[in-house]
Order: C-alpha cells, then structure tokens, then sequence
C-alpha cells in the first residue's frame, strides 16, 4: 500500500482530465478518459459495468491512471495500482455523485448502470513543470 502524495491527493481532489490504463486479454493497454475522486487514501472512478475496462479489471486488477490540471496541462500525476473494491447500489451511488458533483456541479443522472471501482495505489508520483517563454524568441540585454 502506497499513501497518496499530496500533489496527486490535489489533483484527485480537483475536476482534473483523468485517463485509466487496464490491460486487454490479449495483454495490450486500453486507455480511455475517467471522471475521479479521493475515498480515503484510495481512488475511485465510475463506470459501466460492461465497458471494455470493467470487463479487463474483472480478469486483471492492475491499473493506471494519469491526472492532468485543467487549467495547467504541465501539472501531472501518474498512479499505479489495483482495484480494491467494486461498488455497486447505493454505495456506488454516493461516490459517484461525490464526483460528478465535483465535475458538472450536480449530481449523476439515474436511469444509466454505473459502478465504482476503488484503486488502492502502489506507487504514485506527482510532477509540475513550469512553461518558459522560448528562449530563441528573444535576446538578453
């Protein structure tokens, strides 16, 4: 078990791009773009029960996931990990309006099959690079 940094505990906590890597039966990655959120000192994120990466996790927990700040593409994070825990019903549905509340501003509409995936984390890392005008564009004095 790894602890969440805080760099990546404030991207999770943030409406950050997010983006899950599992791995194919054929072992090959699928990366696809997630909605997360902090439960602890875990992750989660939502989706349907019978997309491609719920139907991978089920043969393989190991995942990744990447974060990016919204309004600064340059902070990151990376994590590494594997699902703890699927949740489904009432508790999936709680984490999951935790999150879309966090992203659209109101909760998740019912009517769609939605899951929650819990990462407990085995590495993570956060990073922040810090954009320079382009030296070539102008000449000291």
């Amino acid at each position: 078990m790894t602890a969440v940094p805080q760099e990546v505990r404030a991207l999770a906590d943030a409406a950050s791009r997010a983006h899950v890597a599992t791995i194919m039966p054929d072992g090959g990655p699928h990366s696809v773009p997630v909605w997360v959120g902090v439960e602890g000192e875990r992750l989660a994120f939502l989706t349907h029960p019978g997309s491609r990466k719920a139907r991978n996790l089920q043969s393989d927990t190991r995942i990744a996931i990447s974060l990016t700040a919204e309004d600064q593409p340059f902070t990151m994070a990376a994590i590494r990990g594997r699902v703890a825990e699927r949740l489904e019903g009432d508790a999936a549905w709680a984490v999951i309006d935790r999150i879309a509340i966090k992203y659209t501003g109101r909760w998740y509409p019912r009517g769609e099959d939605r899951i929650v995936f819990i990462v407990q984390p085995t590495a993570a890392w956060g990073q922040s690079f810090v954009r320079t005008p382009d030296a070539s564009a102008s000449t000291p004095d």
